[in-house]
């Protein structure tokens, strides 16, 4: 989705009592602030990968201010995408036109080549249940380890022409990047389809596109902001004592 800003203040239903308590005396007895980061995203949506990209460039510049944890939420641009899977340029020629097809891929390679990164077309699209059952599992193992699989995830989709809907290709993620239990989850295609609905549910079901960010359960960003405006958040949440 386009890249869009929305910095807003919010309580979320889901945050827990003494929960924001918490975080200000780890934060404290760390000497940091704790910046807790909840992305909802989806692993076929560029701009997830350009706004991950982004934070992770002002948390670089930011480290000796704060302490960081970034946890990952499903969202479903597509749900009724086939399991299947279907060409890229295909579906998004159906999706968009011809012509809005080539400049949004005109646009998106610029934008990647800005990162450091090859956008890459080919390759198949489709439901992406799967990986997010796995990055939902990934979570129980550690946050820095689910950041990890996110990533691995976004560079074999959109930087190598890998199908994330391949059981294989996720299964090869998943042992890069040591991901436990994740052959027995993805043999049982019920298996964690709960716990992703439960998360959508929770952090998603309130939003109408990805990414979509908030900062210790009140501030919000959405879009692939540029560093700077991430920089930006954080000081206004530190100010705040959020």
């Amino acid at each position: 989705m386009p890249s869009r800003l929305l910095l807003s203040v919010r309580v979320p239903s889901h945050a827990k009592p003494g929960a924001l308590r918490c975080t200000k005396f780890m934060a404290s007895d760390m000497g940091k602030k704790l910046m807790q980061i909840d992305v909802s995203s989806d692993t076929v949506c560029p701009w997830c990968f350009v706004g991950k990209k982004n934070l992770e460039r002002a948390m670089e510049q930011t480290k000796d201010k704060y302490n960081f944890e970034v946890r990952w939420h499903p969202f479903f641009l597509n749900p009724d995408a086939p399991k299947e899977g279907i060409r890229k340029s295909d579906f998004y020629k159906m999706k968009f036109g011809p012509v809005q097809f080539e400049r949004a891929t005109s646009r998106m390679t610029e934008i990647f080549q800005g990162l450091g990164l090859e956008y890459d077309m080919s390759g198949l699209t489709g439901n992406t249940m799967d990986s997010h059952r796995l990055i939902t599992l990934a979570g129980h193992q550690g946050y820095d380890k689910q950041n990890a699989l996110v990533e691995e995830l976004f560079q074999s989709y959109f930087c190598q022409g890998k199908y994330i809907g391949d059981k294989q290709v996720l299964l090869d993620v998943a042992r890069k990047v040591g991901i436990e239990g994740a052959e027995q989850l993805l043999e049982d295609p019920s298996r964690g389809v709960d716990e992703v609905q439960e998360e959508l549910n929770k952090y998603s079901s309130a939003i109408s596109g990805v990414p979509h960010f908030v900062i210790n359960g009140k501030y919000q960003l959405s879009g692939g902001q540029p560093p700077s405006v991430f920089m930006r958040a954080f000081e206004m949440v530190a100010k705040d004592g959020a």
